[in-house]
């Protein structure tokens, strides 16, 4: 299996930080590369970049190109500006419900809120642009919010972000491999 990673938004993305100054990329990055670790067995590669913003179309492009058969996206939610109150995990697919991402979606959001004991805000649809132009299954997963003061400093950790990657690797060992 084939499976491209994204994480999510790039280095330099403006806005895309919490309010004590992480950027949503350190979450992202770290993750994706905690998660290839965890899959061994598939063949896993990049869409982003570590050094600079990719833009989405061009990381699409590579993973439509090298026929992955997952797309996966890691990002960190935010809502509102300072800290809020919104909190949990949600994973994301393409409106038009596709079955295959549909399950892995649904493993993935068990696997993530049973190992991180965070709120469970459900699989939802989005029109994305990576759920879109993707030609294959896609899910954009939120492992909590940015923006949130106690899911920020899970966030800001190396072992919470371990914990997602296995998380994630679990339910795409249990659906995809």
């Amino acid at each position: 299996m084939k499976i491209a990673i994204d994480a999510g938004h790039g280095p330099e993305t403006p806005g895309k930080r919490s309010p004590n100054g992480m950027k949503e990329f350190e979450f992202n990055s770290e993750t994706a590369l905690f998660l290839r670790e965890e899959l061994p067995a598939a063949d896993v590669f990049f869409v982003h970049h570590h050094a600079y913003d990719r833009p989405l179309a061009e990381r699409v492009r590579h993973a439509n190109r090298a026929k992955a058969d997952l797309y996966v996206s890691i990002h960190a939610n935010a809502f509102g500006t300072g800290w809020t109150s919104p909190h949990g995990i949600e994973t994301y697919i393409h409106t038009s419900r596709p079955a295959r991402a549909m399950a892995v979606a649904n493993a993935v959001q068990q696997k993530l809120t049973a190992a991180t004991s965070l709120y469970d805000r459900g699989v939802k649809t989005a029109d994305f642009y990576v759920l879109r132009q993707t030609a294959m299954s896609a899910v954009l997963i939120e492992a909590g919010f940015m923006t949130n003061k106690v899911e920020a400093s899970l966030l800001q950790t190396r072992a919470y972000r371990k914990t997602c990657a296995q998380a994630i690797a679990a339910a795409l060992r249990q659906v995809c491999l």
